[in-house]
């Protein structure tokens, strides 16, 4: 299948094989560290870079459970038949450790022609071996690190990749840290080939992972798509949830109690804990280091209102990635449906909350956007764009431009977002803005309203500024 997208991140790669076969780094070779959420591409990813980058290159993905001895026999494996320059020299040879393994690797790299080595599911090597990263280290500072080689460590556990740069940790200060995200709304645009607007909708279905975007034929409607979903059993956008969560959480799992209380839309703690305890509420030693390990894991995102005063209580929580969101709220109780042959009904449960879901879970996607085009000329020192609310979400408030988070010095506007296909930001909306502003501390009778509409705004409205679909999609090209 034809790669497409990614450009930023096959820029950046190729930057750092360029300063290994220019020797202007301050070593011979570079590392770095990819992680991303799984399932967004890292592998395909890191492959297609190995495939253009017409330099010898050996990829070890590693096996989770796997006994450590037979892991680095496969490791041996890899790099004696790969293209290396020296991999003859590798052949044959039996090791006892990592270090040795590793050793290896430079054995096969040569010394005057540049060269890349994969290393994928890093995560699993550390959990199978608690040598691992020691042996790491000791082998790049006195053997990988002075042959013109780019190694790329990649892992899905987004918190054990960060935690191998962390100060103590044997690795620390060694690579460069690279975080593969989902397709942006321009790439999800392109490779559907839909107008701006149908395009976010294909972006909050699919959340830019490649496998569902590729899947979703260009030119075609969100209902086609979805009504090819879910007649479907197999689809990418049925599976890949299912997939991505079983990952990382057992079916019957604590945190996957919580990940579905979240994805059923419920944004306190106290509703959560509500929803995910069943017959009683759960309790909070059990439910914030479950909450921070979703937060860690960047499957779920704590947002708070941003103001010039702290709230650091009124947090309200969501599911990062928005196709987990989608198939949470939608998808994981329609697969009974599907697979006995009635997608329609779970496509008439899509349908009926589709506006209502859809007006929540694109404010995250107009927000980010947002930050992309600014600071410009009117607004040159905003820095952050969140939302605002009170404990009784009365008001609610979708936009805030500010200086800095998660407390403002400085509000220097306050906006709306109105997401629908056939009604534009009208007066009524925006009386409802202006009489809820003076509710966000920091904000006064100068301070600019703003709007985010699908289908425009109506005209000699006093607005600061508006944006539409078109507007978001550029601010990703």
């Amino acid at each position: 299948m034809e790669f497409k997208g990614r450009a930023t991140d096959l820029d950046l790669l190729r930057s750092q094989l360029e300063l290994i076969s220019t020797r202007t780094g301050a070593t011979r070779g570079r590392a770095v560290i990819m992680t991303g959420r799984r399932r967004v591409g890292k592998s395909r990813l890191v492959q297609e870079f190995c495939d253009r980058a017409e330099v010898p290159y050996a990829v070890f993905q590693a096996t989770r459970g796997r006994n450590p001895t037979a892991e680095r026999a496969d490791f041996l494996a890899t790099l004696a038949h790969s293209p290396l320059r020296e991999a003859e020299l590798v052949a044959g040879i039996s090791v006892t450790d990592w270090n040795q393994a590793l050793r290896t690797a430079a054995v096969a790299a040569a010394d005057d022609t540049p060269g890349v080595l994969v290393i994928d599911e890093v995560p699993w090597l550390v959990e199978q071996d608690p040598e691992f990263e020691g042996a790491l280290q000791t082998v790049w500072d006195r053997h990988l690190s002075n042959k013109p080689v780019l190694l790329i460590l990649v892992g899905s556990d987004i918190s054990t990749m960060e935690a191998l740069q962390t100060h103590g940790r044997p690795f620390f200060g060694r690579a460069t840290k690279m975080t593969v995200r989902p397709l942006h709304l321009a790439d999800v645009q392109a490779m559907t080939d839909l107008p701006a607007a149908e395009a976010v909708d294909a972006l909050l279905i699919t959340g830019g992972f490649p496998e569902i975007v590729q899947s979703w034929q260009p030119g075609m409607s969100r209902k086609d798509f979805l009504r090819a979903a879910t007649s479907n059993p197999l689809s990418p956008l049925l599976v890949a949830g299912e997939l991505s969560l079983l990952g990382e959480f057992p079916e019957n799992s604590r945190s996957r109690a919580v990940l579905e209380a979240i994805g059923n839309g419920e944004r306190t703690y106290s509703a959560i804990a509500a929803d995910a305890g069943g017959s009683g509420a759960l309790a909070a030693g059990t439910l914030v280091p479950l909450l921070n390990t979703l937060q860690d894991k960047r499957i779920v995102a704590a947002d708070l209102p941003l103001s010039t005063k702290s709230d650091s209580k009124n947090k309200r929580y969501r599911i990062a990635d928005s196709y987990l969101r989608f198939w949470l709220a939608f998808l994981e109780r329609g697969i009974p449906l599907i697979e006995r042959g009635r997608g329609d009904l779970a496509l008439k449960r899509i349908e009926r909350s589709w506006t209502t879901w859809r007006g929540r879970a694109v404010e995250p996607v107009i927000r980010e956007s947002l930050l992309r085009l600014l600071p410009d000329e009117r607004w040159p020192d905003t820095e952050v764009v969140g939302g605002w609310w009170n404990r009784q979400n009365n008001p609610e408030l979708d936009l805030i431009g500010a200086d800095r988070e998660p407390v403002a010095g400085a509000v220097h506007f306050v906006g709306s977002i109105k997401w629908l296909e056939n009604r534009s930001f009208d007066r009524h909306d925006y009386d409802e803005l202006a009489r809820g502003v003076l509710a966000v501390p920091g904000t006064g009778l100068e301070t600019g309203l703003v709007a985010v509409s699908r289908a425009g705004v109506d005209r000699e409205l006093p607005l600061a500024a508006h944006w539409g679909p078109e507007e978001l999609v550029r601010a990703w090209q």
